[in-house]
């Protein structure tokens, strides 16, 4: 019963804010981030109304798949190695993660030979942290230009992990700075990019991202409690 509570707890508060920003809740998705916790719980969230859960490990998210109902949106959301790319394709609706042109191009080789369109979103290390993947943000455009002719993936947007901070305002500046990059790069004209979603916000910050632009948040222990 926790879990859903908490889960409409989050929800509640993506609502009030929107109201804060002026958005329509209907733009904002929540990912509900299960990693480490028993499909029980994962299970207990989709009753409560979730639908789109992200994992942080391959392997974890290919054992949970079978587990769950077949109408899960799967999003994988942590560091992907160009070696497990074979297991996600076909298996997500969503790799928030791409962090390198080496990365993207593996995607779309294993899409091809799966006769599928892989949809992704470039990691962008906003605050240029050391501890994190993600392009910084002078080196997305030019990225994405290069990724224009790879017919078997579509970048749908941009994703960032924010630093890590006891108060949610000082991530402000960062979910802006990559918001306003986001509206800008829906003006170019590039082939095969789509920039539909930014991906921003955690447990922590999530509502200062929604207030923000985020139109994905990545919640794991504000629905399933700390790890």
């Amino acid at each position: 019963m926790e879990v859903r509570e908490n889960l409409h707890k989050v929800q509640r508060q993506i609502q009030e804010a929107c109201s804060t920003g002026g958005r329509d809740p209907r733009e904002v998705t929540l990912i509900a981030v299960g990693k480490t916790k028993p499909v029980e719980m994962l299970l207990d969230a989709y009753q409560g109304g979730a639908r789109d859960f992200g994992e942080n490990k391959v392997q974890e998210m290919i054992s949970k798949i079978p587990q769950m109902p077949q109408d899960v949106r799967w999003h994988m959301i942590g560091h992907l190695q160009t070696n497990k790319v074979r297991q996600v394709v076909g298996r997500t609706c969503l790799i928030h993660s791409v962090d390198s042109l080496r990365l993207a191009r593996e995607i779309e080789k294993e899409s091809e030979k799966q006769n599928l369109v892989t949809n992704i979103l470039l990691e962008v290390n906003v605050a240029r942290e050391e501890s994190k993947y993600g392009f910084f943000l002078d080196e997305v455009e030019e990225a994405l230009y290069s990724m224009g002719d790879l017919s078997h993936i579509k970048v749908c947007g941009l994703m960032t992990i924010a630093p890590f901070v006891s108060n949610a305002e000082e991530n402000r500046a960062v979910f802006r700075k990559l918001y306003q990059f986001y509206v800008d790069m829906k003006t170019k004209n590039i082939d095969n990019m789509n920039m539909s979603i930014l991906s921003m916000g955690m447990t922590g910050d999530f509502q200062v991202a929604v207030e923000e632009g985020a139109t994905m948040v990545r919640v794991g222990t504000g629905i399933f409690g700390t790890r």
